[in-house]
Order: structure tokens, then sequence, then C-alpha cells
């Protein structure tokens, strides 16, 4: 089934929840991110150092934005360097730290409640590498055993394995490739296709209309 690797954690391990902004209630909804071209600027050789990282402006008042909204956030990466070889996980540990980083120096509500990835080449035909949905799939149990059942740790199911499955009527999934989108009609959610030179700010409007239909 080759699941997600989760940033700072395993996957298993209990997922401490920030409480969401100015007194928003979360009600279920989730907003999956892909990270390079959505938060930050995509680059043709891979972002391959935390110094290289560069967010893209708004990524973080859009979170911030979200959060307020009422959602959680997830952001779900395919990171084939490892795979391919070319760097470690310890190096995309330092590289989403400091997307972290970045996003709150631009807005104090831009926590991310989650980062998933997705370490393996194509050629590994992994579940959890968009375009199929394996870490949407991680996500959406792992924040709602987070939620329901503080403290536990998780017992996740993937693909035809997971049979019982809450609706995503609210979520939405913002990605700047085919693939992204192709997972997220997979799983059930909306997805929102942005340009990789504006990422999630330039989609806003969008968000914000698929909302208010």
């Amino acid at each position: 089934m080759l699941p997600p690797h989760r940033h700072g954690s395993p996957l298993e391990s209990p997922l401490m929840l920030i409480d969401l902004p100015g007194n928003a209630v979360w009600c279920g909804r989730i907003a999956y991110l892909d990270r390079d071209g959505v938060l930050n600027m995509w680059k043709e050789n891979y972002v391959s150092s935390p110094d290289e990282l560069e967010i893209l402006v708004g990524s973080g008042k859009a979170i911030a934005t979200l959060r307020r909204m009422g959602f959680r956030i997830c952001v779900v990466t395919n990171q084939s360097p490892i795979g391919r070889g070319l760097w470690g996980h310890d190096v995309l540990y330092q590289i989403n730290d400091r997307l972290q980083e970045l996003l709150l120096e631009e807005d104090q509500g831009a926590e991310i409640d989650l980062i998933l990835y997705s370490p393996y080449a194509p050629s590994d035909g992994a579940w959890s590498r968009k375009p199929n949905p394996g870490m949407l799939e991680a996500g959406r149990q792992i924040i709602d055993n987070a939620h329901r059942f503080p403290g536990e740790h998780n017992v996740l199911s993937f693909g035809d394995d997971w049979v019982v499955r809450p609706s995503e009527s609210g979520s939405i999934l913002v990605g700047d490739r085919e693939s992204d989108i192709s997972a997220a009609e997979r799983f059930g959610v909306k997805g929102i296709l942005c340009d990789s030179e504006s990422g999630i700010s330039g989609v806003f409007d969008k968000i914000l209309n698929s909302e208010e239909g």
C-alpha cells in the first residue's frame, strides 16, 4: 500500500490540534493543500533546502482566513526526491519547518494542522502518491481522530479497506497540477486548480464562491 509519511511524527501518533482562531468551531471541513506552487514557489529542480524556500505572497493570509472560517489545514505533497535518492527525510523536515515559520510571519493565524507527504518515486505506484488519494484518506482520519478521540493513536485504513467514510462536501483541495485535481476527484472532495505563479491567493475568490454555493 505504501502509506504516506507525516511531518514530525509517525503516522499513527496522536495529533494535537491547535484551537481555531476567533472562537471558530470546526464542523468537519478540511482544506487539503498541495505545497509547491500553492503555498511556496515551485522550482523545476525541487526545493532542496530551507534556504531555497520562498512562500507565495498571500499564502499565510489565505491559510489564516480559512482557519477563521472553520477549516482545518492539511498539506498533502508529493516529494519524490526522497525516493529518487536526491536527499533524505531530514532535509524535508527542515524545509517544512521553514514553511510554517514563513507562513506565520505573514499571519500569526496561519497554523498548519497536519503535513503529509509521499516520498516515493512515480515508478513505485504508491497509493499515497497523487493522483492516488492515500494522503487525503490519511489526513481525514488523523484529523477526525484528533478531534473525536484526543490523545489516542491512529488506526488507519486505505482504499477499499476504509468502508465508513464521512462526507467531504464542505472540504476543498487546492493544487497546481492535474494530479492534484485527480486525487480530489477520486477522494470525493472539490478540487480547485491554481496557477503556480500565484498559488492559493490567486484562487481565493473561487474558494469563497464555493462556500457560497
